[in-house]
């Protein structure tokens, strides 16, 4: 609930329950969003990726206009990260397991993605032996690439192999927009 609680806190939204003993609780979440339909037509939504606009604030944001790669099998999860990111104005590309996120690496143009944001417990391939695999490709980009470990999973033993793989930065779920 406190994970909960703090994902709505950061969506501007609200949370009520109620509770009646011997029958249960019910928990209510309301978010409120705009919809610009106007940028609904000129997106481009391919069925792999999902290009978001970034804020038209004159500040710059501190990921905008970055393309990010996340690597997550979670539905939920992937929303978060998403909304996060893109509310710092980055452009996300999903891979829904590790094979993906490698093919999709390797299919892109070098220097495509600034970031790949890696789940580390995965179906088809972990996010582990994506990295090493990663790493390993023979191109410039993938040496260099910045690789976030993501998981729930924070003791020192979780952080070493994540090193250990090649990544260059351990973050723990929920995904917090400062860290990132």
């Amino acid at each position: 609930l406190s994970i909960v609680k703090d994902l709505v806190d950061r969506m501007h939204g609200k949370i009520h329950f109620s509770s009646e003993q011997g029958k249960g609780t019910t928990f209510v979440i309301t978010l409120t969003f705009k919809l610009d339909l106007s940028s609904l037509k000129t997106q481009d939504f391919a069925k792999d990726s999902l290009l978001l606009d970034a804020s038209n604030d004159e500040n710059s944001m501190p990921l905008e206009g970055i393309r990010v790669l996340v690597a997550e099998d979670n539905e939920l999860n992937m929303e978060i990260a998403k909304y996060l990111l893109a509310e710092q104005g980055a452009h996300v590309t999903e891979a829904h397991n590790g094979q993906e996120a490698l093919d999709f690496f390797q299919l892109a143009k070098p220097g495509t993605y600034q970031v790949i944001l890696m789940d580390i417990m995965m179906p088809v391939m972990d996010g582990l032996e994506a990295t090493r695999q990663i790493r390993s490709l023979r191109r410039a980009d993938a040496k260099e690439i910045p690789i976030f470990a993501m998981t729930a999973n924070a003791f020192v033993e979780d952080i070493q192999k994540s090193v250990e793989a090649g990544m260059n930065e351990h973050l723990t779920k929920p995904l917090n927009v400062e860290q990132l």
